[in-house]
This record gives structure tokens, sequence and C-alpha cells, in this order.
């Protein structure tokens, strides 16, 4: 498809991203990764004494699931990225092995800035019973032509 530019964009666009089902086996994975061994995460028993049904799975492992290149959204703007400015976000619900997650980015505002342009988007994550398991904000700088 041919590159859009800042211009093409529309306030209100959403590109989602595949649907993902995690397993034990992602969680393992990030942990090891994050070096992030908190119990919440992998001890069944000590998540049930504090209050969770199960294993939460990593708030950072859900929020990677926002990123840009997750979603179509780098195959509509082609070479016009410049960089990801900032993100903010609001973790909602527990996530845990087994959950399918529904991400999507939904532009909502279009910035002008010189010869650049910012992005800015919502960035949801619904789970399979169609809860909003987190709601957060990203910003990106592109070239405008």
């Amino acid at each position: 498809m041919p590159a859009r530019t800042f211009e093409d964009l529309r306030v209100g666009e959403v590109f989602r991203a595949p649907s993902r089902t995690l397993t034990d086996a992602h969680a393992a994975a990030f942990q090891t990764v994050s070096a992030d061994n908190h119990p919440v995460h992998y001890d069944a028993e000590w998540a049930r004494r504090h209050g969770h049904s199960a294993p939460v799975v990593h708030g950072l492992q859900v929020l990677a699931f926002t990123a840009p290149g997750a979603t179509l959204f780098p195959h509509f703007i082609g070479e016009v990225f410049i960089s990801f400015l900032e993100l903010s976000c609001t973790f909602l619900a527990e996530v845990h092995s087994g959950d399918t997650l529904y991400p999507a980015l939904t532009i909502t505002g279009l910035e002008r800035q010189g010869d650049d342009g910012v992005v800015v988007t919502a960035a949801t994550i619904h789970n399979q019973r169609g809860e909003l398991v987190l709601s957060g904000q990203h910003k990106y700088l592109l070239r405008r032509q």
C-alpha cells in the first residue's frame, strides 16, 4: 500500500493489533527478559494469598502490546516515522495466563510542529470479556513532508 503522509491521517482512525492469547510460557519469557521476579507473576499460591485469582501477567508485558509496530500503523505511514515521544497508561484490570487481549491505537490528535507533526493516540486493550484492562496515550513524531 502507498505510504500516507501526516496530512493523510485523520482523528478517529483506529489501528488494531492482532489478538493475543497469553500463556504461561509468554509470562515466563517476559520474566526472564525483564528480571522481574516478584512472586505475584509466577507463584499461584502467593497470588491467591494476596487476593489474586491467579498469577498476574506483568503490566509492562501487557503495555508492550500497544507498541505501534504491533499494529498496522507503521505500514500506513511508511518512512515518515521519526520517534516515539511519550506514553502514559493506567492498568485497569488484572491480566492472567489464558486471557486474550485486543489492543488498538485510535488517533485522537494531530498537532503540527514546524516541518513535523505529532500524532496522539489513545492506546487501549480489551480482554476476551470486552473489559478495558489498559487505557493510555502515545505520542509519535512524524515528518510532515
